[in-house]
């Protein structure tokens, strides 16, 4: 099979604006979180992988599938798709926070060290199999009186594991999360995060910022405050938070206009708006996760079909 040629307008919408007919490509790359779409691929179960990856490889709406660091047996399972299609791969790594307690912010020196031994290890075997990013989380909020601290601690791992990854080539990226509902990272609101960054880049350029659409609710923030953050984005994430009967907001990613799902079109199309006005240059991903009941494919079609109607109401209104 030919290795295909990728670029960064994956598809387009055409219109008729004051008798003219006219196309607008998409400006950005797209790319999809495999474990989340699939999540047996969390477990490195190998008819999962080869099924998501065949797939989503094969889908022309797709440039980049994002997926933790697979073993060794599991990456030789898919590395015949990522080869003969020619999309791109990235490494998601934030189950290593979030669910294996490796903790870059930790207070405890041996545990931070720990962290950064590990993510140093993600970057190298990362680099191995031509992979340039890898994405992350903070580790847990301490509460107010050690927050300081923490992000003290946090830029100290950063500024180590981004120095490693630049001698292979490797962006490192930190993706923010919520602090009050659900995750609870430390990493947080974007304004924090952008002086994350800021100290981190005065030492190594190969570090940027994460903001997920659908943990925008759950911090406050709305698209606009990208603007702060300009220059440090690296990667966006589009999705839902959902909302519990009880009022509780969970980082469950939902496919868009599920039951409790609070992020719809409107969002997303506010979203790119911002995105074409701070000039950003990377990729724009989705993040969903089928329900009970639901095929996986279900919340990704329907994610592709959000983004391609917010992008035709963006250029109807702004361009």
């Amino acid at each position: 099979m030919p290795r295909r040629k990728y670029t960064i307008r994956m598809f387009a919408v055409s219109l008729r604006k004051r008798g003219v007919d006219a196309v607008y490509s998409f400006p950005w790359k797209v790319s999809i979180v495999a474990f989340m779409a699939n999540p047996p691929v969390l477990k490195e179960d190998i008819q999962a992988l080869k099924e998501t990856f065949s797939t989503l490889s094969s889908d022309r709406f797709f440039d980049v599938i994002e997926v933790q660091l697979l073993g060794d047996e599991a990456w030789r399972a898919v590395e015949g798709f990522v080869k003969a299609s020619g999309v791109e791969v990235a490494s998601g790594v934030q189950p290593l926070v979030l669910m294996q307690g490796f903790n870059p912010s930790s207070l405890v020196e041996a545990e931070r060290k720990k962290a950064v031994s590990k993510l140093v290890e993600v970057v190298k075997t990362s680099a191995e199999r031509g992979i340039s990013k890898v994405a992350f989380s903070s580790g847990p909020d301490p509460g107010p009186e050690n927050r300081e601290a923490a992000k003290d601690a946090l830029i100290k791992s950063l500024k180590e594991i981004a120095g490693e990854a630049k001698k292979f080539g490797v962006t490192v990226i930190l993706e923010t999360f919520d602090r009050d509902w659900d995750k609870k990272q430390l990493i947080g609101p974007i304004r924090e995060a952008v002086e994350v960054a800021e100290s981190v880049r005065e030492e190594h350029g190969n570090f940027g910022l994460l903001w997920d659409l659908s943990h925008a609710p759950m911090l406050g923030e709305k698209p606009s405050d990208l603007k702060l953050a300009k220059s440090y984005l690296a990667h966006i994430h589009i999705g839902c938070a959902k909302r519990l009967p009880d009022g509780r907001l969970v980082d469950w990613h939902p496919g868009f206009y599920r039951p409790g799902a609070v992020n719809g079109v409107e969002d997303v199309k506010e979203l790119l708006k911002v995105l074409l006005e701070i000039g950003y240059t990377g990729a724009v991903g989705f993040e969903v996760k089928p329900e009970e009941g639901q095929h996986w494919r279900e919340p990704v079609e329907a994610a592709k079909g959000v983004l391609y109607e917010a992008f035709l109401r963006l250029v109807e209104s702004e361009l």
